[in-house]
Order: C-alpha cells, then structure tokens, then sequence
C-alpha cells in the first residue's frame, strides 16, 4: 500500500531528519554534499535559515522523505530568479517525493513569491533527475565540465532553467 506524499517547511527541529536523507550514498552522489554529514551541522543549517530561502520537506505520514530549498535571489536585479537544491531519501527515490517537492516549489514560486525564473544544476548522468525537471518544465542551458569532484572523479554538470511566461 503507497503512503501519501505531503509537503510541509522544513523546521529546525527537523534537522536530523534532513542530514539522514543526505547521509544516504545515492542522495550524496546527486548532490554537492560531503559523506558524514554531521547532526551539528544540520542544527546549524536548519536554524540559521536566510530569509530569502524556503525549505521544504516530503513527508510520508510522519516520515521525512525528501527535502528541497528554494532560494531567491537577494541581487535586486535578479529577484525574479529563484535556485534550487534538493534530495530525496534512498529508499523513497523514484517513489514520486521529488515530483511532489518540485511541483510544491513551483507553485510557490508562481503563485506566491512572483518568481519569473527558476534555475538549478544537476550531473549530466543523473538521468532520472533530468526527465524529472523536464516533466516540470525546465530546459537545459549549458553544460559545466568538471563540475565537481564525486566519488574519485570530475562529473559534468548541466544547467537547467524554467522560464514562466
């Protein structure tokens, strides 16, 4: 029986829930974060939050699942953008947390914080990633080579982009 997925803001207190998704070996190798995240530094991140980012989380039932941050822009000319990052748990990936995050950051960028364009980055061989941003609307715009540092290794990273019209 599939649990339903909700969508709630990230507290402080969910600090240790949130560093568990990114303890995770495949939410580490899609991210830019570092093995052994440590409980203090997710205190930490989780209750100095700026005021121009939102953090969201998914949630099935009480279980934290997924967590993504929107954040915008504090450059007044570029206010209309909006950046995102997220992770979802191991063993919820391909389970719909993702979709139901993006698509909860996308209407809070559109409905309510007049978000005019969202960008994000993501490596080049994260295939479900990709299809996943292209079924919201997003579209690649470049290419970074050499990106970043991953497991050994330099991995490439695309940058994509949701423009609303």
């Amino acid at each position: 029986m599939s649990v339903p997925i909700t969508i709630r803001r990230a507290e402080p207190g969910d600090f240790a829930a949130v560093q568990a998704i990114y303890a995770a070996p495949r939410a580490q190798a899609g991210t830019l974060q570092l093995p052994f995240p440590s409980l203090d530094l997710w205190r930490q991140r989780m209750q100095a939050v700026d005021p121009n980012a939102h953090l969201l989380l998914a949630c099935a039932g009480d279980e934290v699942v997924g967590q993504l941050g929107l954040y915008v822009s504090a450059n007044p000319r570029r206010r209309h953008v909006g950046d995102l990052g997220m992770g979802v748990r191991d063993d919820w990936q391909g389970r719909g947390a993702g979709g139901a995050l993006l698509a909860a950051a996308i209407d809070l960028a559109d409905r309510w914080l007049q978000l005019r364009r969202l960008e994000l980055q993501v490596y080049a061989d994260n295939a479900a990633g990709i299809a996943l941003y292209a079924r919201h609307g997003f579209v690649e715009e470049g290419r970074h080579r050499d990106f970043a540092f991953r497991d050994g290794a330099y991995v490439d990273a695309l940058s994509l982009a949701r423009v609303r019209n």
